[in-house]
Parts: C-alpha cells; structure tokens; sequence
C-alpha cells in the first residue's frame, strides 16, 4: 500500500532544491512513478497529509493569516487551529444526519470559515460545491433542480439569495450554516462551537467525489465537474510544482472563493505544502494600491494572480512605490498572460510573471517551471506540459500534430496513463461526456501550437476562433496588441458578420482613466495594429464600451458579444469602422 506522507514529503525535498536541471529531473522522475498509479483505495488528503504531515511536524506554525484590508483586522490560525476548528464542523454535520457522499454548498466570501468548511468537506468525504457570492437566485435555482443540497454554508448577504433559490427550486436541505449574521430557519456557524474537536477522517478512495465545480458557462448552461479525494488533493502537485512555494513561506492567490482557482492556489497548493495562506478580504473592486502595499508589508513570498488583475494594476498603480522584497515566484492563471503585461511587470520590479495553464477539469497542466526563471520564459508563451499530463495536439480528424507552429486542440491523451489530476466525469452530463472524451483523449476544448523548442502558445477557445474570408484568427493575439496601446484597459475581439467575409473581426474596447472614446483614438488603434499585425488579423470595427460582460469567475464572455453582433441592426454611437476611416488611417 502507498505511503502518501512518504510521497509527500519526497515532492517537499524536491520543491526545496535550487531551481536548476536537478530540480527538473527530480520531478520528471517523481512524477513517472505518481503517473504508474491506476487506483487508490484508502487516501483521505485532510488525514494522510495535513494531519500527518504538517500538524505532527509544525502544527504551532500559521497556516492562516487572514486580513481585512478595510480595517485591518488580522486573524492568524495555525494547523492545529485548522484541524480543530474543521473538526467541529465535521461533527456539526454528521449530528445532522450527513454522512459520505452528502452534497454541502458552500456560498462564502474570503472569510477565515471558508478554510474550516472545506477542510472538513475532504476529511468527512462529503460532496462540497463551491458556490461564488455573486451568483443570482436563478442560478442558484438550476443547481438546486440539478444537484440538491444536504446543507448549505453562507454569509449573511448569501442566505437571502439561497432561500429564494431554494423555495424556487423546491430543494430541502437538512441544515443551513450562516457565518457572521441572523436569519430565521439558519442555525449560526458558532453553533459548532459546542462539538469535539476530534473527528475521524471518512474512508476515501480515487473514486469517491468530494467536490463538484458548476463550470462558468461560457457556452451552454453549466456542467458539474466532479473531482475526487485524489484527483485534486494529489493532482495538485502539479500546481505546486509550478508554483514554488515552499513550506513556511507566505503565499497569496487573488481569487474569489467559489471557483477551481481558489481550490488550485489558495487551498490544496499552500495547504500541501506546509506553507502559509495569506488571505486578503476586501468589498467591492480590488483596491490595487492598497493590496500592493499588504503584500509587500507582509512579506510574501509567492503571489499568483490572474491577468485581468494585473491589466488592472496597470492601469491604476504605480509598482515602483513597492518593494517587493521577499517576492520570489509570481505566476499567472485563469486566462493567457498578454506579453506586455509580463515585460511591463519585469520593468516596474525586476521579477517575471510565469504563467501557466489548466481547467476546472484538471489540475495544471501546461506551464513555466521555476527553472524557466533568467532566460527559459518566452513572453506570451504558456509553457510545456507538466509531468503530471500526456499533452497533444489534434487535428480536426482527431490525429496527433507532430510539426511545430500548426495550430490545432489541446488534449491530454489516455492511452498511456491517465493523470490523477483530471476529473472522473462531467456529473448528470453524458452527452458533454462523450464530446469531450474521444477516441482516448481528453479535449480541452482549447486550440494552441507549440513551437520548434516545445514552447506552446495559446489561440484561444475552440468555439472563440473567428473564421474570416479564408482565414482563421484567435481572438487572443489581437486582443494582446490593442492592450499594449497604452489608451486601453481591455479588449475582446470576436466575429461580426458580414456579406463578403463571413465575418470581419471586431474589437470591444474599454479605456483606460484619462482617455475618452473619440473617432481620433480609433484612428490611432487601427494604426497601431496595422503596425504588429498581418492585414488579415487587423481589427475592421473597433467599439468603446464602459464594460466587458464576464463570467463570475471573472473571464470575458466573448460568446455575449457574439450574440449582440448577430442581432445588431443598426450602428451604435460608439462605432468606429476602418473601411470609412482608411483615408485617415493610412495617411503618412
């Protein structure tokens, strides 16, 4: 039988080497032997790691350091603290008649609770739904009809969306938790207090689910991707590889509970490690100057942070007003990392942005190892695939691309081993099931080409590639050259049809403080991106916008302004086309 604290603690000596040709074939090593395992029967990640692990070997040392950057108020728990706290929580529970296999949404901010209700999720086996704060009650609604609850924990601002959903959807949870607030028919969070804290960990297996991601919804209505006791605890250390951080450091991730990058860089990468979580709760819009300045006062070591966030720093602070001291890895998740941002980064503070590439679905698959660090990151480039994955690309036949720089699908394929980190199944889903694993393949759903060295370079989502006259564009590398101007915040490009071409592409545009739709600034984008791209890539309508619709996971919703580009019927005010401005563009 496997000894998880052993392996475990094999991938720590490894993750404390210098990041040289040594570190990489220590993992590509260790990770050959993680991808021989076909099926686990007893491994429960609360139990066998944390437990065994870290409070055995440093449970006085923090595991939490939460902050409230309104008032700072700080609160620190260590591994101890976390385990007992989960404990009661897991006791509460089962008091209320939940056992293994019991459906728990958890509807919180990025409050310490947060932690305590996930913990115990893995360790008593229960089936947690991470559940973002913004969504409305008919969303709610469609996951209460498709998978119903067993009990429900939500901050007081959550519980009044929750029971409108659930008199909606007629679902009956056998116990609704409120943290920090009242209301009729929730029994308070501190109710656990009066429980032991000493639970048994529950009996898990690689088959056993403990946590059910609704996807975003890009396109359709969202699917369940159903991950398992060992699919995420174990398959992130694919992500921790990546990431670098090490036991005893301070590590902070921007992102929203409720969502699998939470889960990826906030919860199971840090956790696994023995490192320490710090948590930066903030209301409303990300307050960047005053983030930047917690970060760099308190010391953080590792950083991770999605390239929405970093086009917003950008626009807003100044990174020459930090230090930025002790910061040794920043990486990037969630979306492709625009080349300017990472040479822009690198200028304000003499350190690189590494980014790297995954799914709900999976764990990290494709990315810049810290070795890459000094010279082995190529700006705009996502990386090589981890050890972890089989990483192909297809053609349209389902055949592998062996040629550099032929764009085609990302898929993880099968036929040799199958990556613990990927989830078992779309749950309720067959027919998402059978579009997605095909022929021994994972599709991603993504299309990319790597290039002569290895490196691959991302296009964008299969359904988000624009097929103009005889031309196919990924929106991605258009978009990447409207941000470098230094007018706008953020682009979107996508197809608008058109008699001729089929499709010409479009760019929505929003600007940056400052700058102020005008037919003059629509004249300088186009020049500027006659000035990076091919003709056939140049965007042929440019529209100012105030915003971008975007998932609540905070991705850009390019399948919205499809849809309003095929119902247009009139030109809107802040339009601006190039065959009417050519005139202007093209003047010397």
């Amino acid at each position: 039988m496997l000894n998880f604290d052993t392996l475990y603690k094999e991938f720590i000596d490894i993750l404390r080497l210098p990041d040289d040709k040594n570190k990489e074939e220590r993992y590509r090593d260790f990770f050959k032997r993680i991808n021989e395992i076909r099926y686990i029967e007893d491994f429960n990640w609360a139990k066998d790691v944390v437990e065994k692990i870290h409070v055995a070997e440093r449970g006085f040392s923090t595991a939490i350091k939460w902050i409230d950057l309104d008032n700072w108020v700080e609160k620190n728990y260590t591994y101890e603290d976390l385990v007992k706290r989960s404990n009661k929580l897991v006791n509460f529970l089962r008091g209320k008649d939940l056992s293994k296999g019991s459906r728990v949404y958890i509807m919180l901010p990025l409050v310490p609770e947060i932690f305590f209700s996930t913990y115990a999720v893995v360790k008593a086996g229960f089936i947690g739904v991470p559940t973002a704060t913004n969504l409305t009650s008919r969303d709610l609604e469609y996951r209460f009809k498709t998978f119903p609850p067993d009990a429900i924990i939500a901050d007081e601002a959550s519980s009044k969306i929750m029971d409108e959903a659930l008199e909606r959807s007629g679902a009956q949870p056998k116990t609704k938790i409120i943290v920090e607030g009242d209301r009729s028919g929730w029994e308070s969070f501190d109710s656990i207090n009066r429980e032991k804290d000493f639970a048994e960990a529950e009996k898990t297996s690689s088959e056993d689910i403990i946590l059910a991601f609704f996807t975003s919804g890009t396109t359709g209505l969202p699917k369940i991707v159903a991950h398992t006791a060992t699919s995420y605890p174990i398959g992130h250390l694919s992500t921790a590889m990546f990431i670098n951080v090490k036991p005893g450091e301070k590590h902070n991730n921007l992102s929203a509970p409720g969502w699998a990058k939470f889960a990826w860089s906030t919860f199971f990468t840090p956790l696994s490690v023995g490192a320490t979580v710090v948590a930066l709760y903030y209301r409303g819009r990300l307050p960047t100057d005053k983030y930047m300045q917690a970060l760099d006062e308190l010391g953080i070591n590792t950083l991770c942070m999605p390239p929405t966030a970093w086009r917003l720093i950008r626009a807003s602070t100044n990174l020459r007003n930090y230090r930025f001291e002790t910061l040794r890895e920043v990486v990037s998740a969630g979306e492709p990392l625009n080349p300017e941002i990472y040479e822009w980064f690198k200028e304000e503070t003499g350190k690189e942005i590494r980014d790297f590439y995954g799914q709900t679905e999976t764990t990290a698959m494709i990315g810049n190892p810290p070795w890459f660090r000094n010279g082995g990151i190529k700006p705009g480039s996502f990386g090589k695939p981890s050890f972890m994955y089989d990483i192909v690309l297809l053609d349209e036949e389902f055949r592998e691309i062996t040629e550099p720089g032929v764009e085609g699908h990302i898929a993880v394929r099968l036929k040799i081993w199958r990556p613990i980190g990927l989830m078992k199944e779309y749950i309720g889903f067959p027919e998402k099931m059978r579009e997605s694993f095909i022929e021994g393949y994972y599709l991603t759903g993504d299309k990319a080409y790597f290039d002569e060295q290895g490196y691959w370079w991302f296009i964008g989502r299969a359904d988000d590639v624009i097929k103009t006259s005889d031309y196919r564009v990924g929106p991605f590398e258009v978009e990447s050259v409207l941000v470098e101007h230094p007018a706008v915040a953020e682009a979107a490009v996508v197809g608008s049809p058109d008699p001729i071409r089929h499709r010409v592409l479009k760019a929505f545009v929003t600007l940056k403080p400052g700058y102020k739709p005008s037919q003059e600034l629509a004249v300088e984008l186009f020049r500027h991106s006659m000035k990076s791209l091919p003709r056939y890539k140049i965007p042929r309508i440019i529209e100012f916008v105030e915003e971008l619709p975007k998932t609540i996971s905070g991705k850009i919703r390019r399948v919205e302004l499809r849809k309003l580009e095929e119902a247009k019927k009139e030109r809107r005010p802040n339009e601006h086309y190039f065959e009417e401005l050519r005139h202007l563009i093209e003047e010397v």
